[in-house]
């Protein structure tokens, strides 16, 4: 028989990353984790479409929501069709008004869509877009972590992520950032708790400072 105190845990890992990014989160006994993974988009499909159909796989009710980078932003857009209890993104952004210089310049220019996606079938490409220019030296060690590779796929995450027009952050959201971050640099981050020295991949090399303030504050 469950807990009645079981409190059930969604996570949503950051882009072409599978749910193996959270393999060495480990959280008190009362937490149920659950992992959803990326499912093919349809074509031309908006964000809040897409966060509608990902939705479905959550079957608790008033779950915390915890998301990846673009993860991060695809559970804020889910937060905005079901209730949660708590909303927590890992080395992502809040709004529009977070993304990077580059970004912001390849939004205004358009020049994203002249992006070759096909240069990601380079595993060490790929890893460094995902994970940040200093990953590439573990390339073997995380190559299991990146198993979404789809050419249709990658070329609507970046749309997606590009062209996200969110004005505002969302009330009572929980921010984890690395403060040496080099896909979304804390210069232009906000409001945000602080993992000192940590990069990109915060949820893979910085997983006991996760499971630490985890087991203080997810309640």
């Amino acid at each position: 028989m469950k807990s009645e105190k079981e409190i059930h845990v969604y996570f949503m890992p950051g882009m072409s990353a599978n749910s193996l990014i959270f393999e060495r989160i480990k959280l008190q006994h009362e937490f149920k984790l659950h992992f959803l993974e990326w499912i093919q988009p349809e074509k031309d499909e908006s964000l809040n479409s897409y966060a509608k159909r990902l939705s479905l796989k959550i079957v608790h009710d008033n779950p915390i929501l915890v998301g990846v980078s673009f993860g991060g932003v695809i559970i804020q857009e889910i937060s905005k069709i079901i209730d949660v209890r708590k909303l927590i993104i890992i080395s992502s952004i809040k709004s529009k008004k977070e993304m990077s210089n580059s970004m912001k310049f390849a939004k205004k220019t358009k020049s994203y869509k002249l992006l070759p996606v096909s240069w990601l079938d380079d595993f060490e490409s790929l890893m460094a877009f995902v994970f940040g220019p200093k990953i590439k030296r573990r390339v073997d060690l995380y190559r299991k972590y990146l198993s979404v590779r789809n050419k249709h796929y990658l070329e609507w995450s970046i749309e997606k992520i590009i062209n996200w027009d969110q004005e505002k952050s969302l009330e009572n959201i929980i921010h984890i950032h690395g403060t040496k971050d080099s896909i979304f640099p804390v210069s232009n981050i906000k409001n945000y708790i602080p993992v000192k020295n940590g990069g990109h991949a915060i949820i893979l090399k910085n997983a006991d400072w996760l499971n630490d303030y985890f087991s203080e504050n997810l309640i």
